[in-house]
C-alpha cells in the first residue's frame, strides 16, 4: 500500500520503519525542519510541509495515497490532518493518534478518522488482558464503534475444556477468529476442542457483549475492560 504519515517524531519513524520492513510505500510529512531527516528511514519519501495545509498536501499528491496516518504529537493537528485527507483527498483509510485520552471523543467519521488509537487507553487494555483470567477484556473499537475485539483467558477449570468450539452458543454478531494457545496461533476450526488458559480473540458488535459473556459462563460484567482506541 502508498501510506503517508504526519508527523516524523519517535512514534512516526518507528510506524515507518515496520511498514518498509512489511514491503509498503511510505512517505513521512513533517513539518519541522530540523526533523528532517532521510538517513533515519531512508526507504521513506520525505516532505518537509505541514500536513494541516492543503496546498503542500496537494503538492504532497496525497490523493494517490492509499492510508493516512496521523502521528503527531498534537490532537489539533491529527484531527485537521484526518479531515483534510479523507474530505479533499478521499483517501480510503484514516488513522488518527491520540494523544490526550479526554480528546478521544472527538476521533469520529465526522473528522474523517476511521481509527484513533488512544496509547494510554491501549496500554491499560493490554495489561488487563495479560492479567485477567476469566472474564472479557476489549482490546480495540473498530469501526467507529460499530465492533470491537475482545479477548478471554479460559480459566484451567472452565466447563468449555474438551468441546469443540461448534458448540458454543455465540450470537449473531459475534465471531471467534483466533485461539492463542502455547505460544500457537490457531484458526478455529468447528471441531477443534478447547482447553483452560485458552486466549479467546472475538470480533463482536456492543450489543451483543453480555450475551458472549453468557455464552462463555463468565457472569457479571464488573470490571470490563476499556476500549483501546
Amino acid at each position: 500500500m502508498r501510506i503517508a504519515i504526519a508527523g516524523a517524531g519517535a512514534v512516526g519513524r518507528a510506524i515507518a520503519g515496520e511498514l518498509l520492513i512489511s514491503g509498503h510505500s511510505v512517505m513521512l510529512i513533517e513539518r519541522k525542519a530540523s526533523a528532517v531527516a532521510p538517513e533515519a528511514i531512508p526507504g521513506a519519501r520525505w516532505v518537509h510541509a505541514d500536513a494541516c495545509e492543503l496546498g503542500r498536501l496537494e503538492e504532497a499528491e496525497l490523493q494517490n495515497i492509499d492510508v493516512m496516518i496521523a502521528a503527531t504529537g498534537d490532537d489539533k493537528a491529527n484531527l485537521v490532518t484526518s479531515l483534510l485527507a479523507k474530505i479533499e483527498f478521499a483517501v480510503q483509510r484514516v488513522v488518527a493518534r491520540v494523544n490526550d485520552p479526554r480528546n478521544e471523543w472527538l476521533f469520529d467519521e465526522s473528522w474523517g478518522v476511521d481509527v484513533a488509537v488512544s496509547t494510554p487507553q491501549m496500554l491499560a487494555s493490554l495489561v488487563e488482558e495479560a492479567v485477567t483470567v476469566g472474564d472479557l477484556v476489549r482490546l480495540m473499537t473498530l469501526r467507529q464503534g460499530s465492533a470491537n475485539l475482545v479477548e478471554v483467558t479460559l480459566p484451567d477449570d472452565t466447563p468449555l475444556a474438551g468441546k469443540p468450539v461448534r458448540r458454543i452458543p455465540l450470537p449473531r454478531d459475534a465471531a471467534l477468529v483466533t485461539i492463542l494457545r502455547g505460544g500457537r496461533v490457531i484458526v478455529p476450526e468447528p471441531d477443534d476442542p478447547l482447553e483452560g488458559s485458552d486466549e479467546l480473540l472475538f470480533v463482536t458488535s456492543d450489543g451483543v457483549e453480555s450475551e458472549l459473556r453468557q455464552a462463555l459462563g463468565l457472569g457479571s460484567s464488573e470490571g470490563y475492560g476499556s476500549p483501546a482506541g
